[in-house]
């Protein structure tokens, strides 16, 4: 994904804008998010790290809607540990957060968890496709599919290259990044104790 956005999508706004776009913003949808989410903590750690060191800056903001309890409790621990150039690129907006993303994005940019009917809205908002972004079927998945294509084509064509294996070396997490983690667990079992749940 993140080498469509860098070879296709960006040069292609880049193009369309008439400036240069070398960043993007990513709206993160949280609803559902549940205590036995925890688990998957630690692989997204890992995950973010790799995305960081070989995509670094790319991310202009996060903005993360639909925040349940859950992640709010969470937030008000772990956002004091961050450094603040992290702080600065993480906005928790109010529920599904379209009144914000509207001030950074056109209304057809809006994810579609998004889009709440507002009656502070032109109504002309409202006609705009709304289909859901996560379908296969949506224009962003099949022009991802058609450039894998082409990328899969391009490499058939060259002379094969021998084959073998190696070994990739996964960083290890920032100790911060880590002592981040233990504090969201630490407060995850808190939370789960008093309220009585479980997974």
């Amino acid at each position: 994904m993140n080498e469509y956005r860098d070879r296709v999508i960006l040069p292609a706004a880049t193009k369309n804008q008439g400036r240069y776009i070398g960043t993007c913003v990513k709206v993160l949808d949280m609803t559902g998010l549940k205590l036995s989410a925890l688990n998957q903590l630690r692989l997204l750690t890992a995950i973010s790290t790799i995305d960081e060191l070989n995509y670094p800056e790319k991310t202009e903001t996060y903005y993360i809607v639909n925040v349940p309890y859950v992640f709010s409790a969470c937030w008000k621990v772990v956002k004091p540990l961050l450094q603040e150039r992290t702080r600065r690129k993480v906005q928790v907006l109010k529920g599904c957060g379209m009144e914000e993303l509207l001030k950074v994005m056109d209304y057809a940019s809006l994810p579609h968890f998004c889009r709440k009917e507002d009656s502070r809205l032109p109504r002309d908002y409202a006609a705009v496709n709304t289909e859901n972004c996560f379908s296969f079927d949506h224009v962003f998945h099949k022009q991802l599919y058609s450039y894998i294509n082409q990328q899969a084509i391009f490499m058939e064509s060259i002379s094969p290259i021998s084959e073998g294996s190696f070994y990739v070396d996964l960083p290890e997490p920032d100790p911060d990044d880590a002592k981040i983690a233990k504090t969201i667990e630490t407060e995850f079992n808190k939370l789960e104790s008093q309220n009585g749940l479980t997974n």
